[in-house]
């Protein structure tokens, strides 16, 4: 009977979710189950077990990615990314069950229990993902290893030219000077700092993480650019930094920070940054209202992560005493970035499967789906804040932007980087 009611369950579950494509569906007894309007895109799943089908239906959020890695769902036809769109693209028309949204209660109110981002416990989060082999990210990543979403000036672009665009279109934002001391927050392998020095006249930059191995492959890296003397990276948390900065940027760090910890990282960043000084803060961001962590990618890709919405970021900056002098959102360009970043995996799958073994390739796959997913069908996008203590210390206009992009492309040009990395 138990059996019976959850592929009732599952039956008019999907049958409400798969408005558009098609999805077919084996249980495990056999028997097919189709949903769909028959168009494309086309997918196949089978489960391999009655529980797996009880699983799904209790906690979808967790047990989708769970059962894939598991290969208790698999995917016949199509790709674990055509089975996300098919059940994502118009989920927010569907009203969760009972069961599920008594979870999505549960987890709002913990959430500031799993983000409990202390310097101790953040340390060990990011090394949870960011110190994995990096032979792993040379899989997908461009060669300056910009592990966050890039600018797509155009269709089509490559990934090598948007990462460029990327950090352009910041150094733009940032109103650097020659001479500029400037803190970055969270610098991954540093292409970012290399970026300001070389090609937007930085004095001096300061890249801060909490990851050893990103650490490392910045400092090999910049001891290799044109004015190696100019680069300071640490191995450092956010709070203990001392100093002024004329500038602060941060790209894709924001997201670890916890939302208990919005107050103290705002303020930090107020007593960093000089009186005349301009921040650009690069997150991952909600557009709808405050919700908790993906419980999938807080277990096993980014624990204590939080994707924050507008309303609970910009009180804490207005405590903090900085000023909000833009914000710009950029919307689908993370979907194109994960789609190039999927492309480039797969075809070097084999790869990430003698690193480590097939269960992670398939967590690994179902990561980078899921998340090209949700920047396309979910309210995710990146947001771009730019701060200040003072609001007379950036252009009363944007004309500035595209006059500073124009001539650091000229830069760009003399130094022989238009397309690749710095």
């Amino acid at each position: 009977m138990l059996q019976t009611y959850a592929e009732r369950l599952l039956a008019n579950t999907l049958k409400d979710l798969v408005r558009r494509g098609t999805l077919d569906v084996t249980l495990p007894d056999g028997r097919r189950m189709n949903f769909g309007d028959g168009t494309a895109p086309r997918a196949a799943i089978r489960f391999t077990d009655t529980r797996a089908v009880l699983a799904l239906l209790m906690d979808p959020d967790l047990r989708l990615g769970e059962l894939f890695m598991d290969e208790r769902l698999v995917v016949d036809e199509g790709s674990i990314y055509d089975v996300l769109e098919l059940l994502l693209r118009d989920a927010d028309a569907v009203r969760p069950g009972a069961a599920v949204r008594m979870l999505d209660t549960m987890r709002m109110a913990i959430r500031r229990f799993l983000q409990n981002n202390r310097p101790g416990r953040a340390r060990a989060n990011v090394a949870h993902h960011y110190d994995l082999d990096d032979r792993l990210y040379a899989l997908f990543l461009d060669d300056q290893r910009q592990y966050s979403c890039a600018y797509f000036e155009h269709p089509g672009q490559d990934l090598e030219s948007a990462q460029r665009a990327k950090q352009r279109h910041i150094a733009a934002k940032l109103l650097l000077e020659p001479g500029h001391r400037v803190l970055d927050i969270g610098c991954g392998w540093g292409g970012l700092t290399r970026y300001l020095v070389e090609v937007a006249g930085a004095g001096h930059a300061t890249g801060i993480t909490l990851s050893e191995e990103q650490l490392k492959g910045a400092r090999e890296l910049a001891a290799r650019a044109g004015h190696p003397q100019a680069y300071d990276y640490r191995l450092e948390d956010y709070r203990a930094t001392p100093g002024r900065f004329d500038r602060i940027v941060s790209v894709g760090m924001f997201e670890h920070v916890g939302v208990g910890y919005h107050d103290a990282f705002f303020r930090k960043c107020h007593d960093l940054l000089t009186d005349d000084g301009v921040m650009l803060l690069h997150f991952i961001g909600n557009s709808d209202v405050p919700d908790f962590n993906n419980p999938w990618i807080e277990k096993y890709i980014f624990p204590g992560g939080h994707i924050p919405s507008l309303s609970e970021f910009t009180p804490a900056i207005e405590r903090s005493g900085l000023v909000v002098t833009d914000i710009e959102v950029l919307r689908l360009h993370y979907a194109s970035t994960l789609r190039i970043w999927r492309d480039r995996f797969l075809a070097r799958r084999a790869e990430a499967v003698a690193l480590y073994d097939e269960r992670f390739a398939r967590m690994w796959e179902y990561y980078l789906s899921m998340s090209e997913t949700a920047f396309r069908y979910q309210d995710i996008a990146i947001f771009q804040v730019q701060l200040a203590r003072r609001q007379e210390s950036v252009p009363l206009t944007r004309d500035y932007v595209g006059e500073r992009e124009a001539g650091l492309r000229e830069a760009e040009a003399r130094l022989g980087l238009m397309s690749s990395g710095t």
